[in-house]
C-alpha cells in the first residue's frame, strides 16, 4: 500500500494539474477510465536503473578524464546524471504516447468497422415505429463493441438531461474519425430539418459502403506497387549487401595474395588493387543497420499505399525487419559457400 502511494505521488508529481483534465479525455479516447498515476511513478523508479548504470560506466569515467577539482565534477555528475535521467524519461513519454495513439486509432478503425451495420439497425427499429432515441439505444448490440460501449455513454448523458443532439455531438468529436462525423452530423441535420431520418440514414449507410468499396479498389489497383516494394525490400537489397561484401572479402584475398607474392611480378598487372581499408564486419554491420532502416520506411510506404495511414502499417514494420534480415542471412550463408572457393 504504501508503495503505491509512493508510486502514485511520484506519477501525479509529473503531471502538472492543467494538463490532468486534458489527459483523462486523451485516455478515456483509448478506453482507459483511470489515469495510470501508480504507472507513471514506477515507471520513474525504474528508470533510474539504466540511467545509473550508463552514468556509472560511462559518464563518471568522462567526468574523471576532464580533471577538474572534487566541487565542479560534482555539479557535472548532477548536471549529466538530470539531463540523462530527463532524456530517458522523455523516450519512455513518447513510447506510450505511441502506443496510447496507436491504440486509439485501433479503436476507431473497429468502430467505423461495424458503423454501417449499426445505422441499419437503426434504420430498421425507426420503420418498426419507434423514435429516434429509442432506436438508437435499442441498437445497442455486444456485437458492436466499442461502438456499443460509446453509444451507451451517449445515452447515459441524454438520461442525465442532456439533448441527444448534443450527446450523439459530444460522442463523433471525441475521435478523429470523418466518418463518423459526417455520419451522425447528417443524421442530426436530416432530424433537425424535418426530414425523414430512415431515408438520410439508408443513403449514409449507402455511402459508407460506396466508400469502402471504393478503398478497396484503390488498393487493389496499387498492389503493384506494393509487390515492388517488397521486392525491393526482401530480395533485392539483401542480394546487392551479399554481393558486395563477398566482392569485398575476394577483393581482400587478392590483394593479399599479390602483395605478400611481391617481386616485380606484380607491376605486370594492369590493375592497382591498393590498400583496401574497408573492414568486411564493419561493412556487414552497416549493411544489416541499412536493411533495417530501408525495412521502416518500406513499410511505411506501404501503410500509405494500402491504407492511406502510417498508423495502420505499424504491423508491417517488424515482419519486414525480421523477414529482409533473415533473407540477408540466407543469401550471406550460401554466398560464402559459393564463394569460398575463388580465394585459396
Amino acid at each position: 500500500m504504501a508503495i503505491n502511494q509512493l508510486t502514485e505521488g511520484i506519477g501525479k508529481a509529473f503531471v502538472f494539474d492543467r494538463i490532468r483534465p486534458h489527459l483523462r479525455s486523451y485516455l478515456l479516447k483509448a478506453g482507459i477510465v483511470d489515469v495510470p498515476y501508480s504507472l507513471f511513478g514506477l515507471l520513474f523508479w525504474l528508470s533510474i536503473l539504466p540511467v545509473g548504470f550508463m552514468f556509472i560506466f560511462r559518464g563518471w569515467n568522462y567526468i574523471l578524464s576532464l580533471e577538474q577539482n572534487i566541487f565542479i565534477q560534482f555539479i557535472l555528475a548532477l548536471v549529466l546524471w538530470a539531463v540523462v535521467h530527463l532524456l530517458f524519461i522523455f523516450a519512455i513519454i513518447l513510447l506510450i504516447y505511441f502506443y496510447i495513439d496507436l491504440k486509439i486509432f485501433n479503436r476507431t478503425k473497429k468502430m467505423e468497422a461495424v458503423l454501417p451495420d449499426f445505422l441499419r439497425m437503426v434504420s430498421e427499429n425507426l420503420k418498426g415505429g419507434m423514435p429516434f432515441e429509442k432506436a438508437l439505444w435499442s441498437s445497442i448490440k455486444p456485437e458492436f463493441g466499442i461502438l456499443s460501449h460509446e453509444i451507451m455513454l451517449s445515452a447515459k448523458k441524454v438520461m442525465t438531461g442532456q439533448d441527444v443532439e448534443e450527446a450523439l455531438h459530444a460522442f463523433t468529436e471525441k475521435y478523429n474519425s470523418p466518418m463518423l462525423r459526417r455520419a451522425f452530423d447528417l443524421i442530426i441535420e436530416g432530424m433537425k430539418g424535418g426530414g425523414k431520418t430512415v431515408d438520410v440514414i439508408d443513403r449514409v449507410v449507402d455511402t459508407i459502403e460506396e466508400t469502402k468499396d471504393l478503398k478497396a479498389e484503390m488498393a487493389a489497383t496499387n498492389l503493384s506497387y506494393v509487390i515492388f516494394v517488397a521486392i525491393i525490400v526482401l530480395l533485392v537489397a539483401p542480394g546487392l549487401f551479399t554481393l558486395s561484401f563477398q566482392f569485398l572479402t575476394v577483393l581482400q584475398g587478392i590483394s593479399g595474395k599479390i602483395g605478400g607474392s611481391g617481386g616485380a611480378e606484380t607491376n605486370v598487372l594492369p590493375i592497382d588493387f591498393g590498400n583496401i581499408s574497408v573492414d568486411p564486419a564493419v561493412f556487414q554491420a552497416f549493411s544489416i543497420n541499412a536493411l533495417l532502416v530501408i525495412s521502416f520506411f518500406s513499410a511505411i510506404m506501404i501503410s500509405i499505399i494500402q491504407n492511406g495511414s502510417i498508423k495502420a502499417g505499424v504491423k508491417y514494420i517488424p515482419m519486414l525487419m525480421i523477414a529482409s534480415h533473415l533473407v540477408y542471412r540466407g543469401m550471406m550463408i550460401v554466398a560464402t559457400n559459393v564463394f569460398a572457393g575463388f580465394i585459396v
